[in-house]
């Protein structure tokens, strides 16, 4: 078994600068989906025999994903860039040392379902950012399926997973709105003695049950009154499969909002999936009056695609509702920053994840504005922010990431159309998750420098 090691990192840290600039323009191919990466690596792992994976995201939180399922008792190769080999089995194994998921939660999160089905003990660790993330919304459902584990205060990592064969089936209904969570227990629920049921009253990315029949799960979706019901049915063996990776909706929401912030712009993106999950920002941009045209691009892996344009043009402030919330849960940096350029003030609520993301994302978001020139108003659960118009956010900022590779792009997205460069802290934890956005940016006129 194998694993060709890649760098961790592709864009080096520290401070950078954006300035502003008169146009943005170009045609990219959107970067490979995050959460299906994700995703397709771990059901690769878990099926019994090679599987083929192209266009994987070779970000950081995926690598890390990777790297943990090589412990675990995987074989993974990469052949080229974006195209993978896993040799899948169909029992883990307790690996030699901690699992290091880095910042990402998604990989901790599902890895803990997946690895709680067998006869294995595994530590999972992180990064300082992924350690200050709650991990008992995971470890709560798993224990009730007989997963144990020894968690650090407040059910934060380090935690020790132990696992079993032969888990008990659950039914349960979601407190929080987490595709993270369901996905865990669904992953859990592959390994368990009969059906097992989570209830969605707010629909959450649906990614896992997608893919899994993919693999052979089975697995069904129904809708009953106002709650999604996934049911999956365990004691089966999963298939190996040869899946193709989608455009990320969430990576590309970057350059294209460059081009709805900066004067005389045109950005095309490729390939972007448009799951109705993940693609509120969208519906979102469209009700402020963006000029976004979308046009079929086939599909991958179950998922839709669309190429989708950008051209500049003003922007109004709207209320955007709560239960829009986990079609876009990751886009709300960036919204923020849109919206500053918009006409008008933009209301958004329902906002209690941001809390528990990589950083406080709500409050770092307010300041991130705050700090160029745009007013802000940050409740408890929401945000206010009261437009400048195009071409009228003051800027001339240093924006604190707080290591949330989100709250650093946006930033650098802000840069772009307003009146004076904005800095931010660091940058090394954007490749995390886009590993080529200076790439993409620098080739659509975007200037970034190292800080002075």
């Amino acid at each position: 078994m194998t694993f060709t090691t890649l760098p961790r990192s592709r864009a080096l840290g520290g401070p950078r600068t954006v300035r502003p600039v008169s146009a943005v323009n170009g045609c990219l191919k959107a970067a490979s989906d995050k959460s299906c990466s994700h995703r397709a690596l771990i059901f690769s792992a878990l099926a019994n025999g090679i599987s083929q994976i192209k266009d994987l995201l070779e970000s950081d939180d995926v690598l890390a994903t990777a790297r943990a399922l090589v412990q675990l008792g995987a074989g993974i190769e990469r052949l080229s860039p974006g195209a993978w080999k896993v040799i899948g089995r169909d029992i883990w194994t307790s690996p030699s040392e901690p699992l290091d998921l880095g910042n990402s939660g998604t990989g901790a999160r599902l890895l803990m379902g997946a690895a709680g089905r067998f006869n294995l003990t595994a530590m999972f660790v992180g990064d300082q950012s992924l350690s200050s993330r709650p991990m008992a919304r995971v470890l709560n459902p798993l224990s009730q399926m007989g997963v144990k584990s020894e968690a650090a205060e407040g059910g934060r990592l380090p935690i020790t997973l132990t696992g079993q064969v032969r888990l008990k089936t659950l039914d349960y209904t979601m407190p929080v709105a987490s595709a993270q969570v369901k996905s865990a227990i669904v992953l859990a629920g592959l390994g368990a003695e009969g059906e097992t049921s989570v209830r969605e009253p707010r629909a959450t990315r649906n990614h896992t049950e997608i893919m899994a029949p993919i693999y052979g799960a089975d697995l069904d979706v129904e809708c009953a009154d106002k709650d999604q019901i996934i049911r999956v049915r365990g004691g089966g063996t999963l298939t190996p499969a040869n899946v193709s990776i989608p455009g990320d909706p969430s990576s590309a929401a970057f350059p294209i909002a460059a081009a709805l912030v900066t004067g005389s712009s045109t950005v095309t993106v490729t390939g972007v999936m448009t799951n109705s999950t993940r693609f509120g920002l969208y519906d979102v941009l469209k009700a402020m009056g963006a000029n976004l045209t979308f046009i079929p691009a086939g599909e991958r892996c179950g998922e839709p695609l669309m190429d989708i344009t950008a051209t500049s043009g003003p922007l109004k402030g709207v209320h955007v509702p709560p239960d829009i919330a986990p079609t876009m849960i990751d886009e709300y940096p960036i919204l923020a920053v849109i919206a500053a350029f918009a006409d008008g003030m933009t209301v958004m609520t329902g906002l209690e994840e941001l809390r528990a993301k990589e950083s406080d994302r709500l409050a770092a978001s307010a300041a991130l504005l705050d700090a160029n020139g745009v007013k802000v108003e940050l409740e408890d659960n929401s945000l206010t922010v009261y437009g400048c118009g195009a071409r009228n956010v003051p800027g001339g900022g240093t924006v604190e990431t707080h290591h949330d590779h989100r709250l650093a792009m946006s930033a650098l997205v802000m840069g772009c159309g307003a009146k004076n460069p904005i800095t931010v802290d660091d940058v090394a934890m954007i490749a995390t998750s886009y590993p080529d956005f200076f790439t993409h940016m620098t080739a659509l006129g975007v200037q970034i420098s190292h800080a002075q």
